[in-house]
């Protein structure tokens, strides 16, 4: 099973980031520009959120606001959980299981350094088990 620096390691070398003072439909397009669910909000170098599809719809859409009058800060997770680069995906699994929440920004030194979500951990869970089934398989058949 992998850390999250590997996992981060095969992924597209990216920060994808929005700000506190963006529209909600600005912070909308980069989701959809980027096919991703969630971006860390970042003011300056400093995390200040995350802003994740969630979060536009139950407190934009469903509240019936504005998505280009209404601030991302406006409606952000402030609060965020964030994991090392140590962190290991099943710790990654129990604490996105315990929080409800599906994105987890990696922090090194103060500094954002990633993020992964609720599929890169389960993709890494899968091919760990995939792999130990095929261990165990060879290790029965005596190959």
């Amino acid at each position: 099973m992998k850390n999250v620096a590997e996992l981060l390691k095969a992924k597209a070398p990216r920060i994808v980031s929005v700000k506190p003072e963006d529209s909600v439909l600005d912070a909308i397009k980069v989701l959809a520009r980027e096919d991703i669910g969630a971006a860390v909000v970042m003011s300056g170098d400093r995390l200040a959120g995350i802003f994740s599809e969630r979060d536009y719809t139950r407190k934009v859409v469903l509240k019936g606001r504005s998505s280009d009058s209404t601030r991302v800060e406006e409606i952000m997770t402030a609060n965020v959980v964030c994991v090392s680069p140590r962190a290991r995906s099943r710790d990654c699994m129990a604490l996105m299981s315990e929080k409800g929440i599906r994105h987890l920004p990696v922090m090194e030194e103060g500094r954002v350094v990633g993020m992964v979500s609720i599929r890169d951990i389960v993709s890494d869970i899968i091919a760990d088990q995939d792999f130990t089934i095929e261990q165990l398989e060879h290790y029965i058949s005596g190959q």
